[in-house]
């Protein structure tokens, strides 16, 4: 494994606090590739799908396993993701999936208080020595929706998560106690700032009544050794190919429409997402 971006002091306060916020992860070029290459990417909205937040809003998302040789690929390959993805879990690490998230302005909807561990858990994975890497495509705010964390609240183990609306979140009577005791933070982001968290830590949003979008980009990866045990809606161990910090721009706006490989490649499964526990997000 080679050497992440955190230093000693970022992975004692990911252990301690279950996220670390780096700003500037992605300069202004690569995010600008990056928002212009989704927000036009016909592929992608095509398998998007909503999710109910049930309080009358609703969020689009669209997902998919293996990253591939594009933009969005390049984003979940880079070196300075997964390197330092590899500091915190302590093993090779490999990508479990990713998910664009459009929180669209005025209409975007709420995401309950959730683990990601709390749908893994289900799909056969043993440990939750996961991590998933939230990368702002455009500003986050308090007024769009930005994503919120309960400080520590990786520390209290897996949470029992229930059904809400079409989203699975954690039991509402653990997360109030939780939330007496823990510091709730708001993760105001820039475009391209980046934040790295647990796949315990307890993470919401609220709906975007704002005039201005909320897209992010979320990578997932799981540890070699944390392959799970049965087959389910994301992959086993996949030996993940790093690229270089230089092959975003090398690439450039290379979307899903503009691949020439088959679908199989980009591994957007519709029906398997919105069967999985309706996946939750940030």
């Amino acid at each position: 494994m080679s050497q992440g971006i955190f230093s000693a002091d970022q992975l004692s306060a990911y252990q301690q606090d279950g996220y670390v916020l780096v700003p500037s992860l992605f300069d202004t070029e690569e995010v600008d590739l990056l928002r212009q290459a989704a927000k036009e990417d016909r592929t992608m909205d095509d398998h998007a799908f909503g999710r109910d937040d049930g309080e009358g809003g609703s969020v689009r998302l669209s997902l998919w396993n293996y990253p591939g040789d594009g933009l969005y690929g390049m984003f979940a390959r880079s070196r300075r993701i997964v390197d330092t993805v590899e500091q915190v879990l302590d093993d090779e690490a490999y990508h479990y999936h990713s998910k664009m998230i459009m929180k669209q302005a005025v209409t975007g909807g709420a995401w309950e208080w959730h683990q990601d561990y709390g749908y893994w858990y289900e799909n056969g994975v043993l440990y939750p020595n996961l991590c998933s890497v939230f990368t702002a495509v455009d500003a986050a705010t308090k007024e769009n929706g930005c994503l919120q964390v309960l400080k520590g609240s990786h520390l209290l183990g897996r949470v029992s998560h229930i059904k809400v609306g079409d989203q699975t979140c954690a039991d509402p009577e653990r997360v109030a106690a939780a939330s007496e005791q823990l510091e709730l933070v708001y993760c105001e982001m820039s475009p391209g700032d980046s934040v790295f968290f647990h796949g315990n830590l307890l993470h919401r949003s609220d709906q975007n009544h704002s005039p201005n979008d909320r897209w992010a980009l979320v990578c997932c990866y799981n540890a070699k050794k944390n392959t799970p045990y049965k087959e389910g809606p994301h992959p086993s161990y996949t030996p993940l190919e790093k690229v270089d910090n230089q092959a975003i721009k090398q690439v450039g706006i290379k979307r899903f429409s503009d691949s020439t490989d088959d679908n199989s490649f980009m591994s957007v499964d519709h029906k398997a997402t919105s069967d999985s526990l309706a996946q939750g997000d940030n």
